[in-house]
């Protein structure tokens, strides 16, 4: 038997994950609240719930990853921006029913743990976090060499929010008429990055700014998935919204349809809007028909609001006070 067999000669390096769990904490600790009851470290996280907020109050949670996205990340060795998509993603998707977010907790899988590394992941995680007051009470970081190459990881999020039962966001009084009113994305987010790579790296370098960009193709493919949760907050507090749609893998219809009624149907505008030019580099590179791309892609529109036509002008309103411009893309019929 080899005495000198040990776990770090396997791969797995424990002081590293120490030092970079002391990295975390203070990462952690800047998104927490007055709910949360203990710091990162414990077997559980304990996160206390305030129940004279709420009179019925419903959990609602999902969970989450960022896809291939992170091969890009990994191409342009930049790890800052990954967990803000993520968490963004996860917050978008509770906040479309209508949830208030309460906390996040993450996983991250790494074939070798670099603490340096690992901390700009989790940056990532607590900008986002600060930004829509979710805190971050824990999570998981798992080193697994055979499994992974030294240079690769991947991340998922569980994120949990809470709303009022009679308050419910569920499309269940959508009816034939009311418009679908579209909120600008501010990139792919984090959905058709496999369509995306195959067609724009094998004509691009990551580091390669395209005819007619500002930007390199890896700074355009990483923007941040944009959070719509002061948008969603103001908009169902000011008028009845009868349904929101997270635009994310399924394009605009396949996203939509899940949120109003199975008797009804949708019908898009398709040129009510100008779709950004990293769609169309994608389309002409890759020569993609355009009902593939309506299928992938979100094609800049990130969000969806279903609202009655009489409260469209006061929608419109209160999206652009936020500075958030919504356009007219379609109706429900039947």
């Amino acid at each position: 038997m080899n005495s000198d067999n040990t776990y770090k000669s396997a791969g797995v390096d424990i002081d590293a994950g120490d030092r970079t769990v002391e990295k975390i904490k203070k990462l952690a600790a800047s998104t927490f609240n007055k709910n949360v009851l203990s710091g990162i470290g414990h077997f559980g996280a304990f996160y206390q719930i305030d129940l004279e907020k709420y009179k019925n109050p419903v959990l609602v949670s999902s969970v989450d990853g960022v896809g291939t996205k992170l091969k890009i990340a990994f191409a342009a060795d930049k790890h800052d921006t990954v967990g803000q998509d993520l968490v963004n993603h996860c917050v978008n998707d509770i906040a479309v029913c209508g949830a208030e977010p309460q906390y996040f907790m993450d996983y991250l899988a790494v074939g070798k743990l670099i603490p340096e590394r690992a901390a700009e992941i989790i940056k990532g995680f607590s900008i986002a976090c600060r930004e829509n007051n979710v805190a971050l009470i824990g999570g998981e970081t798992a080193e697994m060499p055979g499994f992974y190459t030294e240079d690769e990881y991947d991340i998922s999020g569980t994120i949990v929010g809470i709303v009022e039962r009679n308050k419910i966001i569920n499309g269940k009084n959508v009816v034939a008429g009311d418009l679908m009113i579209g909120f600008k994305s501010n990139g792919l987010h984090t959905n058709g990055y496999s369509l995306a790579r195959k067609v724009l790296l094998d004509k691009f370098r990551i580091n390669e700014i395209p005819a007619g960009f500002e930007n390199t193709l890896g700074e355009e493919l990483l923007r941040v998935h944009k959070s719509y949760l002061k948008l969603i907050c103001e908009m169902k507090e000011k008028i009845s919204v009868k349904a929101f749609s997270h635009i994310t893998g399924g394009g605009i219809i396949g996203n939509t349809v899940r949120v109003i009624p199975k008797n009804l149907s949708l019908k898009i505008n398709w040129e009510g809007w100008e779709i950004p030019p990293l769609f169309e580099l994608i389309k002409s590179t890759g020569n993609i028909k355009i009902e593939e791309m309506r299928k992938v892609f979100n094609l800049g529109i990130g969000l969806i609001a279903i609202v009655d036509r009489d409260d469209v002008e006061k929608a419109l309103d209160v999206a652009s006070a936020l500075g958030e411009p919504g356009i007219l893309i379609g109706e429900v019929i039947q």
